[in-house]
C-alpha cells in the first residue's frame, strides 16, 4: 500500500457526540450536510463507567446507555445506509456484544443488510485479585488497589476496529478504548496505515481527538463566546482527513458555532498533560509544533503532529464504591446571606453528627460547605461579597446509606430551625459515591477480540517502547522600562478539564507575539498560588508547565486539587471545566504601548 494510491484522497468523518446524552441535534444534521464516509460517536467516560458498573449489579442489568439505539443512530439507519456511511462507537460499555446484538436486531426489523462488529478484551473485572496482589498503585496518587471494585478496563487501540472494517463491518461497537481511536481506526482502514507508521497515527490520533468532544471544537465552551453565534443550532465537526492524517476541521454549512483557530486550539489542549508526550495505545504523540491556519471562515487546517513508538503499556482504569453523598441546594436570602449559609452549613454537619452518635453509626467520611453566590470558586480572587441572595451546596459522604439517608431528611430542617431567609430546598439527593483508580498495564497482557456474523478474531497489540522526550520551552519576554498590566483574557484563550485529582488549564496567545509575556508572568509557582485556595491542606500545589510553540500556548497541569474529579469532588466544578475562567483575570505585565492598543479595543 503505496502513499501515491492515496494522493488526494479525503476521508470525512463527522463527530455525532461527545458523550452517551449528547444533543440529538448532531446526526440529522451531519446525515442532511451529505458526504461523510464515517459517523463516529464517543460515549463512555470515566463517571459513565462507574455508573454502568452500578447498573451492572442492578436487575435486570444495565450494561450499555439505550442512546444509541434510541436516539443517535436507530432512528436514523435507513439514511445512514442510504448514504453508505460506516458508525463507530464505543457505546458496547460493558457489554459491547450485547448492544451490537441488539442493534442487529433493529437492522433486521428495519429490512437491512447492515452488518454489526463488536471489539472487546478490553474488560479486567476478572482480573482484580490478581491485580491487587501485584501490588498496583495509582498512577497519579500512589494509592493502594481499591476493594469494591464496580468497573476495570484498559483502554484499547485503533486496529481492532480497523480489523472489523477491513472485514466489511458496517457498524462497529467498543467497549473502552482510547476516546480518539473511533476516528483513528477508520483511517488506518482507509489508508493502510501500519503499526509503526508514527507520525501518521500522531495526525489520525489529534483528529480524533479534536472530533470526539463534538461541539467544543465549533465554537462549545469557547473563551469568546460571545463571537460564537446560534448556540441553538450549533454545528457538529466534520473532519476531512488527508492521507498523511493532516486535517481540516469545519462543521454543516448554515449552521451555527465557529471553527476557528481559538476553538480548535482549545480544545487541542482540553484535558491534556504534557501536549509533547500524549500518549495512547497506538502511538506516542508530539502535539507539540503542531500548526492551525484559518484557510476561510469556519475551515482550519491541521497538521504537524509527530509520532513515537508505543510504551510498553496500556492504560486501565477502575471505578471503586466509596459508600454514599448526600447533596442538599438551599435557597438562603437576605442580608448577610453568605454569611448565614456557612454558619447554618457548619451547624447542620455537626447536628448530623450528633444523630450518628446516638444511632451507634460511624461518621461522615468527608464534608463540604459551599456557598453558591459569593463567588466561592474565585477564592481570595472573588469580587463578591455581602451577597444578600444565595444557594448553600451542602455534602456529606457516609459509609452506608443510612447515615447519608439520615443527613438528608435532617438538612432540610434548616428552614425552620436555623437562618432567616432559608428556603425550601431546591434538591436533595442520595446517591452512590464512586472513586477512580488508573494505572498502567503491560499491553502484551491484554488481547482484543473482533467478533462479527458468528466468527470472532483475536487483534494482537504491537510492541511497545520507551523513547525519548524533547520538551519543547517558550522564552520569556525581558521587562522592558515602561510596562502595564493587563488581564489574562485579552491576550489568550483558555479552555481547562480534569483528569481525576489533577485539572490542566491550556493557555493559547491570541497573537504569537505575546506569548512570551504571558510566559514571563505565568510560572509554575504564581499558577500555583492563583489556585492554592483549592489545594486541600491549603499548601502550595504542584504545577507543570508545558510549552506549546506551533500554536503559541502552554500547558499548565494542576495536581491534587479536585478530590477525586468528576467522580467523588465536592466542590461547584469537580469537572474543572471553569478552571480557565478563574484565571482569565491573572495580571500579565506587558508594554505600556501594547497595553493602550489593547485597551482601547476593549473601549472600542
Amino acid at each position: 500500500m503505496t502513499t501515491e494510491r492515496y494522493a488526494g484522497r479525503k476521508v470525512r468523518i463527522g463527530g455525532g457526540s461527545a458523550y452517551f446524552a449528547d444533543s440529538a441535534l448532531g446526526v440529522p444534521q451531519l446525515l442532511a450536510a451529505g458526504g461523510l464516509d464515517y459517523l463516529i460517536f464517543d460515549y463512555l467516560a470515566e463517571a459513565s463507567m462507574g455508573m454502568f458498573g452500578r447498573s451492572r449489579q442492578a436487575s435486570p442489568p444495565a450494561l450499555y446507555p439505550p442512546d444509541f439505539l434510541t436516539v443517535h443512530v436507530g432512528p436514523h439507519l435507513h439514511e445512514i445506509a442510504r448514504q453508505g456511511i460506516k458508525v463507530i462507537a464505543n457505546a458496547g460499555a460493558l457489554d459491547p456484544l450485547g448492544l451490537a446484538r441488539a442493534v442487529e436486531e433493529k437492522v433486521a426489523a428495519e429490512g437491512l443488510s447492515l452488518k454489526v462488529a463488536a471489539v472487546t478484551g478490553d474488560e479486567l473485572i476478572q482480573r482484580v485479585d490478581e491485580l491487587r496482589a501485584s501490588g498496583v498503585r495509582d498512577m497519579f496518587t500512589g494509592a493502594p488497589f481499591p476493594d469494591k471494585v464496580l468497573t476495570a478496563n484498559a483502554y484499547l487501540g485503533a486496529f481492532p476496529i480497523a480489523s472489523a472494517l477491513a472485514r466489511g463491518a458496517d457498524i462497529v461497537i467498543t467497549g473502552r478504548v482510547v476516546d480518539s481511536a473511533i476516528v483513528l481506526g477508520a483511517l488506518v482502514h482507509e489508508f493502510g496505515w501500519q503499526p509503526d507508521d508514527y507520525g501518521k497515527l500522531a495526525a489520525g490520533t489529534l483528529a480524533g481527538h479534536l472530533l470526539e468532544c463534538s461541539t467544543q471544537v465549533t465554537g462549545g465552551t469557547f473563551t469568546d463566546w460571545e463571537a460564537v453565534e446560534g448556540w441553538e443550532a450549533i454545528g457538529f465537526p466534520i473532519g476531512e482527513v488527508a492521507s498523511d492524517g493532516s486535517m481540516i476541521l469545519t462543521k454543516p454549512e448554515g449552521t451555527g458555532g465557529l471553527v476557528s483557530v481559538g476553538t480548535v486550539a482549545e480544545q487541542l489542549l482540553y484535558e491534556v498533560s504534557n501536549p509533547a508526550d500524549y500518549v495512547v495505545a497506538d502511538v506516542s504523540c508530539d502535539f507539540g509544533a503542531v500548526r492551525l491556519e484559518q484557510l476561510s471562515p469556519d475551515r482550519v487546517h491541521v497538521s504537524g503532529a509527530r509520532g513515537r513508538p508505543p510504551t510498553p503499556w496500556l492504560k486501565a482504569s477502575v471505578t471503586f464504591d466509596m459508600g454514599w453523598r448526600t447533596t442538599g441546594l438551599t435557597p438562603i436570602i437576605g442580608e448577610s446571606a453568605g454569611a448565614k449559609a456557612r454558619r447554618q452549613g457548619q451547624a447542620l454537619i455537626e447536628r448530623g453528627r450528633s444523630l450518628l452518635r446516638a444511632r451507634n453509626l460511624p461518621d461522615f467520611s468527608g464534608t463540604s460547605v459551599v456557598v453558591i453566590g459569593e463567588e466561592a470558586s474565585y477564592g481570595p480572587h472573588a469580587r463578591i461579597s455581602g451577597a444578600r441572595e444565595v444557594v448553600l451546596k451542602l455534602t456529606v459522604d457516609h459509609p452506608m446509606v443510612e447515615g447519608a439517608g439520615m443527613f438528608a431528611r435532617e438538612q432540610a430542617s434548616g428552614i425552620t430551625t436555623m437562618s432567616v431567609g432559608t428556603s425550601i430546598n431546591l434538591a436533595t439527593t442520595v446517591q452512590p459515591l464512586t472513586g477512580l483508580f488508573g494505572f498502567l498495564l503491560p499491553r502484551e497482557t491484554v488481547t482484543p477480540i473482533v467478533t462479527m456474523s458468528g466468527e470472532s478474531w483475536p487483534v494482537p497489540i504491537a510492541p511497545g517502547r520507551t523513547s525519548e522526550i524533547s520538551a519543547p520551552v517558550v522564552a520569556s519576554a525581558v521587562p522592558e522600562e515602561d510596562m502595564a498590566t493587563v488581564d489574562l483574557i485579552d491576550l489568550a484563550w483558555g479552555r481547562s478539564g480534569d483528569k481525576g485529582s489533577l485539572f490542566n488549564v491550556a493557555v493559547i496567545a491570541r497573537n504569537p507575539d505575546w506569548i512570551g509575556w504571558i510566559a514571563a508572568a505565568m510560572t509554575p509557582e504564581t499558577v500555583g498560588e492563583w489556585y492554592r485556595h483549592f489545594s486541600p491542606d491549603g499548601s502550595l500545589p504542584r504545577v507543570d508547565r508545558y510549552a506549546v510553540p506551533g500554536f503559541s500556548a502552554l500547558n499548565f497541569v494542576v495536581h491534587g486539587c479536585l478530590g477525586g474529579g468528576i467522580l467523588s469532588g465536592a466542590g461547584v466544578d469537580p469537572a474543572a471545566k471553569s478552571m480557565a475562567q478563574l484565571i482569565m483575570r491573572f495580571p500579565v505585565a506587558v508594554p505600556r504601548s501594547l497595553a493602550a492598543t489593547l485597551h482601547a479595543e476593549t473601549l472600542a
